[in-house]
């Protein structure tokens, strides 16, 4: 199926989408990498509050090229999420209702995403430029030294993506494969 949704999701919206279903995200996303995440720990761990707020949002792992003059942001394409693995599910468990990226997740976090609620959305690897044009406004909202790395605030219009993991743990990885190897 198809849908067209707004972020941030609502619980409402996660309930309706399952693994396999396109979707286009127009709103407000936020953007953090390895070293964000890593950033981001550290100040939950000495107890102050994040730099933005997670309830209800969504991170895309994206760290961007510079922007060609006239745009908001320069290529825009997913990084691998596995490298975020052991940030998310805190991040789930603070409400983060989704995340976009590329690859595979580990059970933790499918564990994380069930209990939550949440999703797990590919964009397309190696399409950055292409995924730049949904992209209509992109403004650093923390951890500006961090550069391509820094947390994001992204407007979003029509941004293409797909469900890999769905609120109830169906995976697409797996499903794709069983359905690929039948005979």
């Amino acid at each position: 199926m198809e849908y067209k949704i707004t972020a941030p999701f609502d619980k409402n919206t996660i309930s309706k989408l399952r693994s396999g279903d396109m979707v286009y995200i127009s709103g407000d996303i936020y953007t953090a990498r390895d070293a964000a995440h890593k950033r981001m720990k550290e100040t939950l761990d000495r107890g102050e509050a994040l730099p933005m707020n997670i309830e209800g949002n969504v991170i895309y792992y994206m760290g961007p090229s510079p922007a060609r003059e006239g745009r908001p942001i320069g290529s825009a394409g997913p990084t691998t999420a596995s490298r975020m693995d052991k940030y998310a599910p805190e991040l789930l468990d603070m409400g983060l209702s989704g995340m976009i990226g590329k690859g595979k997740r580990s059970k933790e976090v499918l564990d994380a995403i069930v209990r939550n609620k949440a999703i797990y959305l590919a964009a397309i690897g190696g399409a950055g430029a292409l995924l730049s044009k949904a992209i209509v406004e992109s403004e650093v909202v923390a951890y500006d030294d961090l550069g391509t790395e820094a947390i994001r605030k992204l407007r979003v219009e029509n941004f293409p993506a797909i469900v890999v993991i769905d609120s109830e743990g169906n995976n697409l990885y797996e499903t794709a494969i069983k359905e690929f190897c039948r005979e």
